[in-house]
């Protein structure tokens, strides 16, 4: 395992589970581009299906377009802006694996989307233009996360409504993982529709 010596704190020696920048780019293309492509492959009797409490995978993208639009708004604002707002962190970022972590902690905890981030229905001819659409938001984030020093994605914090208040390179680990969790729970959602459902043969 490669090890590398963090800049900002040069004491802190972190594994593979700790991404700079161009890697962190490079996840969120890839992850949302599977979750997209996923989509895209099903059938409409798939994309329209939801299990009892479940979200239809139309929903699940919506809801990931919800995600990403406002953490594009806020990474927009000048730095200055950031900080005066929300402070900066006393501490170095945790690690991918820690934030994910986290995050499962808090779903089995009970928590769940609300508010603004809760996905309005979805028809399965909106597909392509959502899929689009999820594309964009990613590419620009994309840009936007290249416009940060590697110290400003472990000094600047922003609030999570279910992690709290995280460093902005915390941030972007759950928006890596959220495509992935959000495709799996798809997966899950569709292994239901298919017991229930009788192949036709």
């Amino acid at each position: 395992m490669i090890k590398q010596i963090r800049p900002n704190f040069p004491n802190l020696i972190v594994s593979h589970h700790n991404m700079f920048r161009e890697e962190i780019i490079s996840e969120l293309k890839s992850n949302y581009q599977d979750f997209t492509g996923y989509l895209l492959s099903l059938e409409e009797n798939e994309f329209m299906y939801a299990a009892v409490g479940k979200w239809t995978a139309g929903q699940q993208m919506e809801h990931l377009i919800r995600s990403i639009k406002p953490l594009n708004t806020a990474l927009k604002q000048p730095r200055f802006l950031l900080k005066l707002i929300f402070g900066k962190s006393n501490r170095p970022s945790k690690d991918f694996d820690s934030v994910v972590a986290k995050y499962k902690s808090k779903l089995v905890a009970g928590g769940q989307a609300s508010g603004r981030f809760l996905p309005a229905p979805v028809d399965f001819t909106s597909r392509t233009m959502l899929a689009r659409k999820l594309f964009q938001l990613v590419e620009s984030l994309c840009l936007i996360i290249r416009s940060y020093r590697e110290d400003q994605l472990d000094r600047l914090i922003l609030p999570h409504p279910l992690l709290g208040n995280v460093t902005i390179r915390e941030m972007l680990y759950f928006t890596i993982y959220h495509a992935e969790h959000h495709k799996n729970n798809t997966a899950r959602n569709l292994e239901i529709y298919h017991l229930v459902t009788p192949s036709i043969h």
